[in-house]
C-alpha cells in the first residue's frame, strides 16, 4: 500500500515541482486529514523535508505542502528514546518540530533515509541521537531500503538468539 501512496505522491506533487521522493512517512496529526512526512531531491540536488497535507477532492488524491525545509537547515533528529519501541522524534531546525511517525520502524526508516541523503549530497555532521545506530547505519550488516521490513526481521533475529541463550544450561 505504502508504494502506491508513494508512486501517487511522486507523480502529483513531486515530479510536477521537479524533485524526485526518495522516501514518506505518515505522521500522526490532530483531526482528520492525513499528513506525510517526505523526503525530497530537487534538480539542483538540494535535499527538501517537507510536510505534505493528504485530502480528497470527490474521488481524486490531492497532496499539498503545508511546510518544507532544508537538510542542510537540520541541526539534529533525536529520536527520543533508544531503548524503547516509540514512534516520537523531533527534528532540531531554528525551531524544534516534534513528530509522532505511525510506527517506530517508519521513524528509523526516514532517518536512515536522511543519514543517506546527507552522506550522498551534503557530507555535513548530522546529529542524529537517541537512536540505536545498529538500524540507522547504512553499512550496517542488513542495511536495505525496505526500512519497516529490515528493522523486523533484525528484532525477530535478537529475539530468536535471547531465547536460545536462556535455553542454554548456564556453566557450573
Amino acid at each position: 500500500m505504502s508504494s502506491l501512496v508513494k508512486e501517487d505522491l511522486n507523480k502529483k506533487l513531486f515530479r510536477t515541482l521537479g524533485q524526485s521522493l526518495y522516501e514518506f512517512i505518515e505522521v500522526e496529526c490532530s483531526g482528520q486529514d492525513r499528513f506525510y512526512l517526505c523526503a525530497s531531491v530537487t534538480k539542483g540536488e538540494e535535499v527538501q523535508i517537507s510536510m505534505v497535507k493528504h485530502f480528497r477532492i470527490g474521488l481524486d488524491e490531492k497532496y499539498e505542502i503545508s511546510e518544507k525545509w532544508f537538510l542542510d537547515d537540520l541541526e539534529m533528529i533525536d529520536g527520543k528514546e533508544a531503548d524503547a519501541d516509540n514512534p516520537w522524534f523531533d527534528m532540531h531546525f531554528k525551531k524544534v518540530y516534534s513528530w509522532e511517525a505511525y510506527s517506530c520502524a517508519s521513524k528509523y526508516a526516514f532517518a536512515r533515509t536522511l543519514n543517506k541523503l546527507n552522506e550522498m549530497y551534503l557530507h555535513k555532521d548530522l546529529k542524529i541521537v537517541n537512536f540505536d545506530f545498529t538500524y540507522i547505519n547504512d553499512d550496517a550488516l542488513w542495511s536495505s531500503s525496505n526500512g519497516d521490513c529490515v528493522v523486523l526481521m533484525r528484532i525477530c533475529f535478537y529475539a530468536s538468539n535471547l531465547l536460545c541463550l536462556s535455553l542454554c544450561p548456564l556453566p557450573g
